[in-house]
This record gives C-alpha cells, structure tokens and sequence, in this order.
C-alpha cells in the first residue's frame, strides 16, 4: 500500500508522515485490497476557525471499495486521529 501526503496551506511536523503511516499501514490486517491512501492537509488561516482551522482527508483507491473520511481539529495529529477512526469504520 502506498501512502501520500498532501498539504495545502500547511508545514507539517517533522514526525506527522512518521505518525500517518505507521497508523495507515494497522489497516491491512482488514485485508481489504487498498492500493493507494491519499493524506490531505488543510490549515485555515482564518483566525475564527480556531479549534477547527486544521482539516485532514483520507481517501482510498484501489480495487477495493472507495474509502474517504475527513476531519477538522485543533491540530493536524487530532484532526489526523477522528480521521483515522472514522476511515477504520468505513473498513
């Protein structure tokens, strides 16, 4: 499975890839054929947004059923993480 890593607006921290794919690679004990997970980083920069200026979608492609999950946060690991569950769901 590959895994992409997109930003918009954003600089990353140093260890967030290190984060999303260790966590991405947990989902092939579903064993559903997912060739493909797209990470997208959003920051809003406008200051109202506050809790909610950071947004990550993940989406899948492949063979398999089309999975995507997004998320607004504080930061990009906790908007990372509502993700993540509600992608695990969707599995």
């Amino acid at each position: 499975m590959k895994i992409n890593i997109h930003t918009r607006h954003a600089d990353l921290a140093s260890d967030f890839k290190e984060i999303a794919e260790g966590k991405l690679q947990t989902m092939e004990r579903f064993s559903v054929p997912i060739e493909r997970i797209d990470v997208e980083v959003t920051h809003e920069a406008n200051p109202h947004q506050g809790k909610h200026s950071h947004k990550v979608v993940i989406a899948s492609h492949g063979s398999g059923p089309a999975l995507r999950a997004e998320a607004t946060e504080f930061n990009d690991v906790a908007a990372f993480d509502l993700a993540v569950k509600s992608f695990e769901l969707q599995l």
